[in-house]
């Protein structure tokens, strides 16, 4: 590579390029591949030092200061640079293009091909229903049919197809809502000047994209050119990290300079991007340009500040973008996890519950042929029992949990006390019933992400927002005074009001009173930021201040500088202007201004915990060094005080953010000696930031004044510290996930009574290495009770080299809060607390960061909101507001967990009895594989006879909806499973073979001459006996139930009219049927009722103790 001219381009300096990069910088290998050639006289008008646009080393710096996310301290994962990319930049051929991935969204399950193969792999994974598929299949063979063959086919094929136009109707929704994405229009610019209107699927890499404000982003791309002069503008990124603060970015400086949109198309080069990664707060890259006439180049940086990515929204002016990433190589795809069928635990254990009723199936044929000694083709045999005894896994159990499942949904969607709740997923509602670890989001979740300044302190006077009015009249006179000051002293003679207040004020009194010193705190706090203010239409029509920042802190106290009437009203990349409306209190005429000339500006990063910048005062040439941040830090460079600790602890309990504030007076020579140390620090190519921060904390941070405290809520949506109370005393531990900072995590913990008030909070953070990560955990063993707050880095780190011990020692705490999570960090803590634990976990949140960790958590939840409806879309659950999971939780899942169990349990039961029932008859008559219920009456037994009453079980309630909220201890019990288990599975079939075998035996040995008396007595004692079961099953009675019992024997009794086949009508009306009947009926079913009863009195469960 020739090597570059600094004279002309001054970007040589850095470091940056070819054979004068430094040690720190890895040459970038690509071929590049000839472009169309630019003319000297543009390439000199592009790259001319005489424009004032970021055209030196310090303006570029400045710039990308602003908003770099301690970008030098990231370092990329191996191999990254070495599979980069290099994509011609305005080429003349497009067929490059087609070798990276389409830009089309695909969030479907299933296509054409796929979607039988898929949905019955799926259905006959489970065990449950490849037996019954077995033996619907044996009935095509004439030796091992028995009865019709639409008994065994029929109840399967209606299952299958259920499922199947369930999945079809989602995975159609799905495809939809891919297709919407896909189908929005963007602009492409073409070489010819015009714009064309384009789909989002048909965006390529190297296309040069409008972006208009409030739109999304399609892909990946580099910022070329803003509306604004500077080539800054604002994206918000909510749907990729959650964070709905505004983050700046900065457009290549060159490409800014150009005249229009149009000349994009004269440059000609390459474009570096490295390989597809997850990580979003990073990137490497470069913008090679060259002049192939005199083989003239320069090499621009890229970095994260040079970026959009895909999901995100422009927030400020328009932009157009160089697109690098498309479809599933974007940042946002890649921290996007795919979705997966959730089963519920109930179903599994349904379906283990199975192969144990297999085996007793298997056992009972085994037993029948055995003791028929093994006779003739004992195999047939043995198959022909196993038919016959099929029913004891009865396939009705599939169809009554699923129609339960879709009358529980149906049930969260009609509660007006959720309303606007939607189930996405009817398959999984019992799980709201199992729950024990809730994994939720911040931002928008618990939060509203409405900050609000709540209280300043400042020693000796503290304000809040009711008592504003008071600053401002602070500011009024001390305004005032300094404008009398002037006028007395001669210094506003000839001088506009700004221009003397400015000059009064700062010119300084030795002893400052209380008006001054408000001004000066409020002054400090309306400059140190990084906020940008603009004009904005109101809902009137009306002209009104909007900010933009990074941080929605800032925001809320700049917000409340104007509230007192000194309002930002003007920022560039050099200036501040502040506008004091205080003194104007008729609004009438224009307001004076203070501008101040902005030096340097030193961003927030994790590790410093705070930020300042240097401004001087234009009309009296003052510097004053602004920091403001996190009292730990801050404590250690402000002047000695008694009242900081104390009154930053009372903020802290109070749940609010605290940022102290600090101010420093600069002469002129300590200026410009800390200049010169900076300018070289920033030259260096070895440990520049460590070496800038040590300048800074050298020649700045010390002895600073201490101006004040300041207190900012976010607050918290309502009803959060309830539900939160409640869902701890239920047994949940909750996990908060948050992309935000470690103190502003802390801050909602406490303020959300996550963390009790006599808790410890145990920070980790900016853990490195692995024998930092475990002393870590050594002390973390000896807090059992503390709420345990880790940063993203530290996580990374622990999980990397002791996955298993953090995971033990950190699932047995109360709270557990992790900040500056990426999106695939929050779906491998579920995934790993699932591993770990075996219990259920639970995931909600509200941004499109949210989706990975929502489709991995066994219940994904998610809240419509301010961040959109990706979270909602992508989840099981859909509710409106965090609190509506502390009902969702503890009165449906409970609902739907013990009426699930019952009902299964019972269908198991209705199918046990009969089966008994058969291997008594085959027994009592020479054990041969003979039905002695067939056709209607075995169809009828479980549909029209039973069916009604069983499934009205749904209905059925154990406690209260008061009590179920009021004693939220009631949920930790469901967590156990022991509605559903193998005590209780154990029972019932003991309940079976007693009911089974005493109806068989007693009906043998009651019945008559002719067999057709037998199945009489039999089968009406069975249909009695099962509606006798189910009324002693149910706890709360409701007028369905009651008519679905009558209802169901009332066509019994009518059908025994109607099938003459099975009934004889004369023995029907003699009294010995009836007597019989009833000896029958109360020999199997009374003694349970006694056993019932007993229980109740001496050993009731929890839950009765409270109805």
């Amino acid at each position: 590579m020739t090597k570059r001219r600094s004279a002309a381009i001054p970007w040589v300096d850095r470091g940056f390029s070819g054979d004068d990069a430094g040690p720190n910088h890895r040459t970038l290998q690509g071929e590049a591949i000839p472009m169309q050639r630019l003319s000297r006289d543009s390439m000199s008008s592009t790259f001319s030092t005489d424009t004032p646009l970021m055209t030196t080393v310090a303006d570029l710096d400045h710039t990308l200061d602003m908003n770099r996310v301690n970008n030098e301290e990231h370092t990329l994962p191996q191999g990254v640079l070495g599979a980069g990319r290099t994509s011609p930049f305005n080429p003349l051929d497009n067929t490059f293009k087609q070798k990276y991935a389409a830009n089309v969204v695909s969030n479907n399950k299933y296509n054409f091909l796929t979607f039988l193969p898929l949905v019955l792999f799926e259905q006959f994974r489970f065990f449950f229903n490849l037996y019954f598929l077995l033996v619907a299949l044996s009935q095509f063979v004439p030796q091992l049919r028995i009865g019709y063959l639409l008994t065994y086919v029929g109840p399967l094929v209606f299952v299958l197809a259920v499922t199947m136009g369930k999945e079809w109707h989602d995975d159609h929704a799905r495809r939809r809502r891919d297709s919407e994405a896909n189908g929005q229009k963007y602009q492409r610019l073409t070489a010819t000047g015009g714009r064309q209107v384009i789909a989002s699927s048909k965006i390529r890499v190297g296309d040069f994209i409008l972006i208009e404000k409030n739109q999304r982003v399609p892909a990946d791309v580099i910022l070329l050119r803003t509306t604004e002069s500077s080539g800054a503008c604002f994206v918000r990124t909510d749907q990729l990290d959650g964070e709905t603060d505004w983050k700046l970015r900065v457009a290549v400086a060159p490409t800014q300079k150009l005249p229009d949109s149009a000349a994009l198309f004269g440059l000609h080069g390459t474009v570096y991007a490295d390989a597809p990664h997850k990580d979003i707060y990073n990137f490497v890259g470069t913008l090679r340009i060259t002049h192939s006439s005199d083989d003239l180049s320069v090499t621009l940086p890229l970095g994260v500040e040079n970026t959009m990515w895909a999901n995100t929204t422009l927030a400020s002016g328009s932009a157009v973008g160089y697109v690098i990433y498309t479809g599933r190589d974007t940042r946002a795809a890649m921290n996007t996890g795919h979705a997966k069928t959730k089963v519920g635990i109930l179903d599994t254990e349904v379906n283990r519950l199975s192969k144990i009723l297999f085996l007793v199936t298997l056992i009972l044929s085994l037993a029948m042929v055995a003791l028929d000694g093994f006779k003739a083709v004992w195999y047939v045999t043995l198959f022909r029992f196993l038919i016959l005894f099929s029913s004891i896994i009865p396939i009705s159990l599939r169809v009554n949990l699923d129609m339960g499942k879709s009358f529980y949904s149906l049930g969260i969607e009609r509660d007006r006390e959720i309303a606007g709740s939607v189930v996405r997923n009817s398959m999984i509602p019992e799980e709201l019933g199992r729950i024990e670890y809730c994994l939720t989001d911040k931002t928008g979740t618990l939060t509203c992400n409405e900050m609000e300044l709540k209280r300043i302190h400042m020693g000796v006077m503290a304000y809040t927002l009711e008592t504003s009015d008071e600053v401002t009249r602070h500011v009024r006179h001390h305004a005032r005074s300094l404008l009398q000051t002037a006028d007395a002293t001669g210094l506003s003679a000839g001088a506009p009001a700004a221009e003397s207040l400015a000059r009064a004020h700062h010119g300084g009194k030795a002893r400052r009173d209380m008006p001054q010193r408000v001004f000066d705190m409020v002054e400090s706090l309306a400059l140190c930021h990084n906020v940008t203010p603009a004009e904005d239409d109101n809902s009137s029509g009306q002209q009104r201040m909007a900010y933009q920042a990074s941080s929605p802190d800032e925001v809320a106290i700049v917000q409340w500088t104007e509230h007192v009437g000194v309002v930002l009203s003007e920022r560039t990349l050099t200036t501040m202007t502040l506008r004091l409306d205080a003194l104007n209190e008729d609004r009438e005429g224009e307001s004076p201004c203070l501008v101040y000339d902005i030096l340097h500006v030193f961003p927030f990063t994790s590790e410093s915990k705070r930020m300042g910048i240097v401004v001087s005062i234009r009309a009296s040439g003052d510097i004053y060094f602004i920091e403001k941040g996190a009292d730990v830090v801050m404590a250690q460079i402000v002047q000695y005080n008694d009242w900081l600790d104390e009154e930053c602890g009372n903020m802290a309990r109070d749940g609010l953010r605290t940022l102290v504030v600090g101010r420093k007076r600069l002469t002129r020579d300590a200026y410009d000696r800390f200049d010169a140390a900076y300018q070289r620090a920033k030259l260096s190519v070895v440990g520049r930031a460590g070496a800038m921060r040590d300048v800074v904390a050298d020649y700045l941070e010390n002895d600073l004044e201490l101006m004040g405290v300041t207190g900012v809520e976010d607050r918290l949506q309502d009803h959060v510290r309830t539900t939160l109370e409640l869902l701890g005393n239920a047994g949940v531990k909750v996990w908060m996930l948050t992309g935000d900072k470690v103190e502003t995590a802390t801050c909602v913990a406490v303020s959300a009574r996550l963390v009790r008030r006599d808790q410890l909070i145990h920070v980790i953070a900016n853990l490195r290495a692995p024998h930092e990560a475990s002393d870590a955990l050594e002390t973390l063993r000896t807090l059992p009770d503390c709420c345990l707050v880790i940063d993203g880095d530290s996580l990374q780190v622990t999980l990397d080299f002791y996955r298993d011990e953090f995971v033990q020692v950190a699932a047995q705490l109360p709270a557990v809060v992790c900040c500056r999570c990426s999106p695939t960090q929050k779906a491998d803590i579920v995934r790993l607390i699932q591993r770990a634990t075996r219990k259920r976990v639970l995931a909600v949140g509200d941004g499109g960061n949210d989706v990975s960790m929502i489709q991995a958590a066994d219940v994904g939840v998610g809240l419509v909101g301010k961040e959109g409806k990706q979270a909602s879309l992508a989840a099981d659950f859909s509710i409106l507001q965090f609190s509506f999971l502390g009902r969702l939780l503890l009165w449906h899942g409970r609902n739907s967990y013990k009426r699930s169990a019952k009902l299964a349990q019972f269908v198991i039961h209705r199918g046990l009895i009969i089966s008994i029932m058969q291997v008594v008859f085959s027994a009592l008559f020479y054990f041969a594989p003979i039905a002695l219920f067939q056709g209607m009456l075995l169809v009828g037994y479980t549909t029209v006879y039973t069916m009604a009453p069983v499934f009205s079980l749904v209905l059925d309630r154990d406690v209260t909806e008061d009590i179920a909220l009021l004693y939220p201890e009631l949920y930790a019990e469901l967590t156990k499973g022991r509605s559903l288990s193998f005590k209780t599975f154990f029972t019932w079939l003991l309940i079976s073979i007693y009911q089974g075998g005493a109806l068989m035996l007693i009906a043998a040995w009651l019945f008559d001459t002719e067999f057709i008396h037998v199945v009489s007595i039999a089968f009406t004692g069975l249909v009695l006996n099962e509606l006798l079961m189910v009324a002693l099953e149910i706890r709360t009675w409701h007028r369905w139930m009651a008519w679905s019992i009558l209802g169901s024997l009332a066509i019994y009794v009518a059908s025994i009219w109607v099938l003459p086949a099975y009934f004889d009508p004369s023995f029907i009306v003699s009294t010995a049927f009836v007597w019989k009947t009833v000896v029958i009926t109360a020999v199997s079913s009374v003694p349970l009722y006694i056993i019932k009863l007993l229980r109740r009195i001496y050993a009731p469960p929890a839950y009765a103790k409270l109805a």
